[in-house]
């Protein structure tokens, strides 16, 4: 047995293969898991990882900091996004693992950087679980107005969603297949409702909806380049979870053709779902009218004269938000399953259910996100506020990990110390470098922007706490491959 199979108890030796003996392209993870996420699903979760809060409500800011010059923010966004996916989706046709990113560091860059990692991503999904599920609880007086206390909807909301990610994949899959439907025919609807005022002229809006409004009112780019480049950080935080799609490989029933297709669809995803829904909005309701914090959806309903718009908004947003909550339940169990099946985590994480699912990796991050939520009742919001600002600086990290460690392989691909894979990236590796010099281009938005500058503070505070971890496991077991750089 090698070191990236497992026995039904979930058990493997400490460590990763060397990269000469890692699996063939096509072969099994072999973690234990069982395949139960079908092509439907899985097209489904890639489609909703691309559709989350920062549509609906973080628009609403990046409109009034860039005006119609956003869609031009997007589209080339989603480009990068389109560059990290088929990097991504090249190496998980060269080895598909549930551990997905945290492996292929641990493989092509180090046991440190693998270890470094696993642990962010799962420290980017508790910290967006915290949110989400706190944002959920907050939507629910939408319609209570108080009536419930808002923690008793953030307990049962967490209850629900660790009980579907630890009775079977298939539950969560399915379940992320409803709530990644609901955001897709708000959008769809949301366009059609948006080509219907502007070719036939009804609502309240018809009388000034124009394409003009896109260069009308102060140009295409109304804050100028600058006031662009200042709203990438919003934009990019929009696509955070797009990866999610790649930890699902170790779960998905046939992997080398249900990832490639649903990678492939990030293009006209993005087209849809970012990039025409802001054409349509920005020309029924001229720019200026949107305001930062105000969904950009409920204020074209209410332009519109449509009522129902506000509550159908904030159902749409809350499904965004448990839909993100239960994709974090989700991928942090896995994440931590890699960690401790690789000597980097306890061991007790690698337990899985009956069903195959981890379970005290799941449970600790259900716990500790139940723990957010009490924080958010008794500390200041400004506290509260910092912790989720990491959120996007982690969430980046996974991208260039995964940036870095296609580049790696597709030198070792090429010069045949590795197989191929049969889904390269096309342009690459140039495409992958573009997209990290674009990934370094946000970070130094975010360095001058106070309001996401505060990330920038945590990140170097947890990766001090990453490398004393690691020194110390290290120093504790001198024997542990997972600790050794590789041959």
């Amino acid at each position: 047995m090698t070191s990236a199979q497992v026995d039904q108890h979930g058990d493997r030796p400490a460590g990763n293969e060397a990269a000469g003996t890692a699996q063939a392209p096509g072969e099994g993870s072999g973690e234990g898991y069982q395949r139960g996420l079908g092509a439907r699903q899985i097209q489904m979760i890639a489609i909703g990882g691309a559709i989350g809060t920062g549509l609906f409500l973080g628009a609403g800011k990046a409109i009034s900091k860039a005006g119609p010059s956003l869609i031009l923010a997007y589209a080339i966004a989603g480009l990068v996004i389109f560059f990290i996916m088929r990097a991504l989706g090249e190496l998980l046709m060269y080895r598909p693992v549930s551990g997905s990113f945290s492996e292929y560091a641990r493989e092509f860059v180090g046991p440190f950087w693998g270890f470094v990692t696993g642990w962010t991503y799962w420290l980017f999904w508790v910290v967006t679980g915290i949110t989400e599920v706190t944002a959920a609880a907050q939507y629910m007086s939408f319609w209570t107005h108080g009536s419930i206390p808002q923690w008793a909807y953030a307990l049962i909301f967490t209850l629900i969603l660790y009980a579907v990610n630890l009775i079977s994949v298939k539950l969560f899959g399915e379940l992320e297949f409803w709530f990644s439907m609901v955001k897709v025919t708000a959008i769809v609807g949301m366009i059609l409702i948006c080509a219907g005022i502007l070719t036939v002229g009804f609502s309240d809006a018809a009388d000034t909806a124009t394409v003009a409004n896109l260069w009308n009112d102060g140009g295409f780019f109304p804050k100028g380049i600058g006031g662009t480049l200042m709203t990438l950080q919003i934009v990019m935080f929009a696509f955070l979870a797009v990866e999610l799609v790649g930890v699902t490989a170790g779960e998905s029933k046939d992997p080398e053709k249900t990832l490639p297709k649903a990678i492939n669809t990030v293009p006209w995803r993005i087209a849809v779902f970012y990039i025409g829904a802001l054409i349509m909005i920005l020309s029924v309701v001229p720019w200026h009218e949107f305001q930062p914090g105000v969904s950009p959806f409920v204020a074209a309903f209410q332009k519109m004269g449509l009522g129902i718009g506000a509550g159908i908004v904030n159902f749409v947003v809350l499904t965004a938000a448990l839909s993100s909550c239960n994709s974090g339940m989700y991928s942090t169990g896995r994440m931590l399953r890699d960690l401790a099946l690789n000597g980097q985590g306890p061991k007790a994480f690698t337990k899985l259910t009956k069903s195959g699912t981890p379970l005290i990796g799941t449970s600790v991050s259900a716990a500790l996100m139940l723990v957010g939520v009490w924080i958010n009742y008794v500390a200041p919001g400004k506290a509260f506020d910092y912790v989720v600002s990491f959120a996007t600086i982690s969430g980046m990290w996974a991208w260039i990990m995964i940036l870095v460690c296609q580049i790696r392989y597709r030198r070792l691909s090429d010069s045949g110390a590795l197989p191929r894979s049969s889904f390269r990236a096309p342009g690459a590796p140039w495409t992958s470098w573009f997209a990290l010099v674009f990934i370094g281009m946000v970070i130094v938005m975010m360095g001058i922007d106070k309001d996401s500058r505060v990330s920038l503070y945590c990140a170097p505070l947890w990766a001090l706490i990453l490398g004393v971890s690691f020194l110390v496991l290290k120093a504790k077991n001198p024997e542990n491959k997972a600790f050794a750089k590789q041959s």
